[in-house]
């Protein structure tokens, strides 16, 4: 059996000003800072053999907090990354609902045929995705590997866990900020999720 771990990366300071980042590469918080001195003991005693991140500094900087026990290698994979979104990078939620209703509407209601102008379709982010971890389940067969990643790749990434097209976007949840997903993969590749969006080491540290 593969187990993942999947954990989203701390909060970032575009996360505490309300403000939609996608692949920009933005510092954590404050807060964000604390949140990963938490995870970093919640990690302390699970099994991790292998240690994958997105490249983005939020991401990577999750990453170490996660591997302070472990003293793992990081592998840096570029399909982790948060989905690239063009035109809404950095700006407010109150800004995009005023200049781009239309797609607004799609993100909320039908996600899985969004697209912002200039950035990635939704669908583009589940492949990618998708892609990414059925290479990494190959390349580590049998293992324990944490894998870091962002808000919207995590919930693509659910959709396939749980044997859903990316048309079942919205029955996934937004999982929170250093939260946990675990995953037991056998060896015909059923796919068992453990638990999702385990937050209770920064409950009292999350925005909720």
């Amino acid at each position: 059996m593969t187990t993942l771990y999947i954990i989203r990366h701390g909060e970032t300071t575009g996360n505490d000003a309300g403000q939609f980042q996608g692949s920009t590469d933005c510092e954590l918080s404050e807060r964000g800072f604390a949140q990963i001195e938490r995870l970093g003991e919640r990690c302390r005693e699970l099994p991790f053999e292998a240690l994958i991140s997105s490249p983005l500094i939020r991401a990577r900087e999750t990453a170490s907090a996660a591997n302070r026990y472990h003293g793992l290698p990081l592998r840096i994979e570029p399909d982790l990354a948060e989905m690239h979104c063009g035109e809404w990078e950095q700006k407010s939620w109150d800004e995009l609902r005023c200049e781009y209703p239309e797609e607004m509407e799609l993100w909320r209601e039908k996600p899985w045929l969004f697209c912002s102008p200039g950035g990635e379709t939704m669908r583009g982010v589940y492949d990618r995705v998708t892609g990414a971890i059925q290479r990494i389940v190959q390349e580590h067969q049998g293992k324990t590997v944490a894998l870091v990643s962002h808000g919207c790749a995590i919930r693509n990434a659910l959709c396939f866990f749980h044997g859903k097209d990316i048309e079942h976007l919205n029955e996934m949840p937004w999982v929170r900020n250093t939260s946990i997903t675990r995953v037991d993969i056998s060896e015909d590749g059923a796919m068992q999720v453990v638990f999702e969006n385990d937050f209770e080491h920064v409950r009292d540290i999350v925005k909720l």
